[in-house]
């Protein structure tokens, strides 16, 4: 389902089995999932889709929260664009994995796939 898909990328697990993880470091990802063997990656360019969760997530955190302190006045010009130009920076590094994670889960959603085993390119069996 979309919840159950939801959480595995809230937790950063694989989309298909909740099981294995996708990163092997911070930003390094592995190639398969070490539990049910798939691919993460569909095609060259896949993760491309998921810079739009991550943009779009941040410019609406930017919006909503700068918006409303700039138009009451709340916090002045200079430090309100300090914090926000900083959050710009770090918030996109930080949500990374989870952009990606989401953007898998989307996928997987849409257009599930199976698992592939290592051996002559069979689909896996079901767990």
């Amino acid at each position: 389902t979309f919840w159950t898909l939801f959480s595995r990328a809230l937790r950063l697990r694989c989309p298909s089995c909740g099981v294995g993880k996708p990163f092997a470091g911070l930003v390094r990802m592995h190639h398969r999932c070490g539990h049910c063997k798939l691919e993460f990656e569909r095609e060259n360019g896949f993760f491309l889709g998921s810079i739009y969760f991550n943009y779009g997530l941040t410019a609406l955190l930017v919006t909503a929260v700068s918006l409303p302190l700039r138009w009451f006045e709340l916090v002045s010009r200079l430090p309100l664009m300090i914090v926000t130009f900083s959050f710009a920076l770090l918030f996109p590094i930080w949500f990374f994995r989870y952009a990606r994670c989401l953007w898998m889960a989307m996928d997987h959603f849409f257009d599930p796939r199976t698992p592939v085993n290592d051996v002559g390119g069979q689909p896996a069996l079901e767990i």
